[in-house]
């Protein structure tokens, strides 16, 4: 038997959509295989959108970044490293496989200046937003 840790939050999502990515990542922990989901950040500046996925442990070349239709989709694949099997035991913590991560991109970037750069287990995207396409106006009543 082993020892699980009670989390009251495991029973009582706390949206739709973490309902539905529990369910499909559960069930496929609970047969045998890992799932790799790098977790992301998205940080608005005045001029610039930024997307920071960590995916340590990999190679800028383990990346794929493709803009289709202002989608923004990130794949690429950890593969598995060699098992140590010592004394009896047997681990393995890290997650491996394959991952997509796409974005739906605002009216207001422009996709053809990009930028991508990976650093220290962090993919940093600097998506720019165009001056022409502003979102934001203001109306003065006259």
């Amino acid at each position: 038997m082993s020892i699980i840790r009670y989390n009251p939050n495991d029973y009582v999502p706390s949206t739709f959509s973490s309902l539905v990515d529990r369910f499909f990542n559960e069930s496929l922990t609970r047969n045998g295989g890992s799932v790799f989901v790098p977790k992301v950040d998205v940080i608005e500046s005045d001029n610039a959108y930024e997307v920071h996925l960590a995916a340590p442990g990999l190679s800028k070349d383990d990346f794929k970044i493709e803009i289709n239709d202002h989608s923004l989709t990130v794949s690429g694949e950890r593969k598995f490293s060699n098992e140590k099997k010592e004394k009896n035991y047997h681990s393995i913590e890290t997650q491996y496989g394959s991952f997509s991560r796409s974005f739906t991109l605002p009216e207001n970037v422009d996709g053809t200046k990009i930028n991508a750069k990976y650093n220290n287990g962090i993919l940093e995207l600097t998506i720019p937003k165009d001056e022409k396409k502003a979102l934001k106006q203001v109306i003065k009543v006259s």
